[in-house]
């Protein structure tokens, strides 16, 4: 008799540079995503099944994760007990291929539960740089922000600009214009905010009294395709004086993705998932399990699987 499924919540983050994208690509020559390497690590666990990483939030090829989630499926093979979350987070992490991908953490979760449609809330991070001329930002930097020449934004209309985006509204203007119409495009945006960033540790002495980074922030329970890099796109042209705080406004009103002038898209390499949020998750010391308080922790340390079996 196989012993019984476990099913994890796993929290996982990436330099997403690399990759086409966070989801599976089935094609090599189109890239490979960040689940196809997690999966391939997982193959390492031995599962009576294959174990596939069902993704809470998609991000696109350039955009980053701070942190980002999934379910999963582990089914030991007979008379083993179910790795416990820590000992799944260091055999997944031993066996990545790729230096820009860690997990951070692991819970078991309910049978029922599902990474998805439970997340009760996702934060974006978008990062700008100003006054960076040409080739000045820092290389450290180049792939993670958004660098404008420009030595000032004007902050207090783009924070103004981004309270006409906060609350329930129909956001088919900031969709992608490619994209299928079957997602419902009214979503609640429960903050947009613009705030000043502390300097960057990676830039140059000598350039940190030019260089000036900004935080944006987008937090929903969900959002279209592309719709936070074009909101990030509308707010720093905003800061630019391209755009008026009522002509975000009218844009959003205007339920029309072409509306505007042109289609402002942000770049990807400045976009970051930050978190993804779960009503009740404990991440306090031995807190291994999401809703169910009082289950058997499964197996030791000494059980981590090893070499080729993992």
């Amino acid at each position: 008799m196989d012993s019984p499924r476990a099913r994890y919540l796993v929290f996982f983050q990436y330099v997403g540079t690399a990759f086409s994208g966070v989801m599976a690509v089935k094609q090599p020559k189109q890239g490979i995503g960040v689940q196809n390497l997690l999966e391939k690590a997982a193959e390492r666990l031995r599962s009576v099944t294959p174990v596939k990483f069902n993704i809470s939030s998609r991000t696109d090829a350039g955009v980053h994760a701070l942190e980002n989630s999934a379910h999963l499926d582990v089914q030991r093979l007979t008379g083993r007990p179910p790795f416990s979350p820590d000992i799944l987070t260091l055999a997944l992490n031993r066996h990545l291929a790729h230096p820009d991908i860690r997990v951070i953490r692991a819970f078991r979760a309910p049978d029922d539960f599902h990474a998805r449609f439970e997340a009760t809330s996702r934060t974006y991070l978008y990062r700008v740089a100003t006054g960076c001329p040409l080739d000045t930002l820092s290389v450290f930097e180049q792939n993670l922000c958004w660098a404008l020449r420009t030595d000032h934004l004007d902050v207090k209309a783009m924070q103004e600009a981004a309270q006409h985006l906060q609350g329930t509204h129909n956001f088919q203007a900031f969709r992608s214009a490619s994209e299928n119409n079957w997602q419902n495009p009214v979503k609640t945006l429960l903050r947009a905010s613009v705030v000043p960033a502390p300097a960057s540790p990676f830039t140059h002495p000598q350039e940190k009294r030019k260089v000036q980074f900004w935080d944006i922030e987008f937090e929903s329970k969900s959002f279209l395709y592309k719709q936070v890099r074009r909101m990030t796109a509308c707010l720093v042209a905003v800061g630019l004086g391209t755009l008026t705080p009522s002509q975000v406004k009218e844009k959003l009103e205007s339920q029309d993705p072409w509306s505007g002038p042109g289609l402002l898209v942000a770049p990807a390499q400045g976009l970051f998932l930050k978190s993804v949020h779960y009503e009740g998750l404990d991440w306090g010391p031995g807190k291994d399990w999401y809703n169910r308080p009082s289950v058997s922790r499964g197996c030791s340390s000494g059980d981590v699987p090893e070499g080729p079996g993992l």
